[in-house]
């Protein structure tokens, strides 16, 4: 079990103060990016259609690496017929990223993931990548029967099929919380001034002024 007796306690006592309403902070999460490899991603449907995925699934780390928020990137096996991680995603990667590998769809059962995640701390999750209805959901359940808070960004999600919608319906119903990059962009920053706010400026540094607010 990843989230100790301790951290579950801990947890549910920050829920009663917000009345059990399930906000992000930055503190609490890492970020998980699910299997963006070339196979999958020749699947979606067109040039513009990859090229919007990295360029989105880019942005994310780039936002989460500014929040010194740690980053779990999955590749599934086998890698050489699978593809590595894009380059275009890959340059974006700060020190507080981990790549894994996985044979499993759920990354919660990789033991090495499992021990990983254990020492981040963390009981809050921020989901993207692919598929949606197989690793991406299989994922979020084991990551949900761990303990954690789950926030699926839903705009940056893909997969194979368009079908996906029982898939999400699943995932929701199970306790994942659907947002939009726009919405995690914004409950990160928190306040009006954004990007020039003197506080994030001071713990994080000038906030980069070419990172989107929404996905494309």
């Amino acid at each position: 079990m990843v989230a100790s007796a301790s951290t579950r306690s801990k947890t549910s006592d920050r829920r009663a103060d917000t009345g059990g309403v399930k906000r992000l902070a930055a503190e609490r999460c890492f970020g998980a990016i699910i299997d963006v490899q070339d196979f999958f991603l020749s699947q979606v449907g067109g040039r513009l259609a990859r090229s919007r995925i990295e360029s989105n699934v880019a942005n994310l780390a780039r936002l989460l690496g500014y929040f010194r928020i740690p980053l779990v990137v999955t590749l599934e096996r086998p890698i050489h017929y699978k593809g590595a991680l894009p380059k275009g995603i890959k340059r974006h990667l700060g020190d507080g990223a981990e790549l894994l590998e996985k044979d499993f769809f759920d990354l919660t059962k990789e033991k090495k993931i499992r021990d990983h995640l254990k020492r981040l701390k963390k009981d809050q999750v921020v989901v993207a990548g692919s598929e949606t209805d197989v690793c991406v959901l299989q994922s979020v359940l084991g990551l949900l029967d761990l303990g954690y808070e789950v926030f699926v960004v839903e705009d940056l999600l893909f997969s194979s099929t368009p079908k996906v919608e029982a898939a999400i319906a699943r995932m929701q119903a199970a306790g994942a919380v659907f947002l939009t990059y726009k919405t995690l962009y914004f409950e990160l920053v928190e306040a009006v001034e954004g990007r020039d706010n003197d506080r994030l400026t001071a713990t994080f540094g000038p906030f980069p002024d070419d990172l989107p607010e929404y996905a494309a």
